[in-house]
């Protein structure tokens, strides 16, 4: 039987993403993100325990990253884990846990500086050396101009 490897996180960033260019012309963004789980522990005090994940977003979804994530916006990220080991100058074990993002969409709402929080990127299977993804934030919704009488809403209330 084969495996799944997926993940699906959401989070905030704990700092804008790193990005970089590389001289084969692929872009990579490297963003720490912070997922916070909040409960009662038996003497019902609120803990809240966070976690911090390395993620690794290629090419597309790099450029958009660059462009349009900042410390501190929500993302909500599906991916798959990918891990490297390696030996260190003192001839230690080393090993570290990543985030290969597939896809991400921004949440919240669009900041005061014209930056967009409320978009998201494309999917993409392909690996990190493939053409760029067709990554690009969702447009906003087009303005009723003032005048709500001529919209028609579906809610119940």
């Amino acid at each position: 039987m084969a495996g799944v490897n997926k993940v699906i996180l959401v989070g905030n960033l704990g700092k804008d993403p790193e990005v970089r260019h590389l001289e084969s012309g692929s872009v990579v963004a490297n963003v720490a993100l912070a997922t916070t789980e909040a409960y009662k522990d038996r003497n019902g005090n609120r803990v809240e325990n966070t976690e911090w994940h390395d993620l690794e977003m290629w090419d597309g979804q790099a450029k958009v990253a660059e462009q349009y994530l900042k410390k501190g916006s929500q993302i909500f990220v599906e991916g798959k884990i990918k891990s490297d080991t390696w030996q260190d100058e003192q001839g230690n074990n080393r090993k570290k846990v990543r985030i290969r993002v597939l896809s991400f969409t921004m949440l919240g709402s669009r900041s005061m500086d014209g930056g967009a929080q409320g978009g998201s990127s494309g999917n993409t299977g392909q690996a990190p050396q493939s053409a760029p993804s067709n990554a690009q934030p969702a447009a906003s919704m087009p303005s009723s101009g003032g005048n709500t009488d001529d919209v028609e809403d579906d809610l119940p209330f």
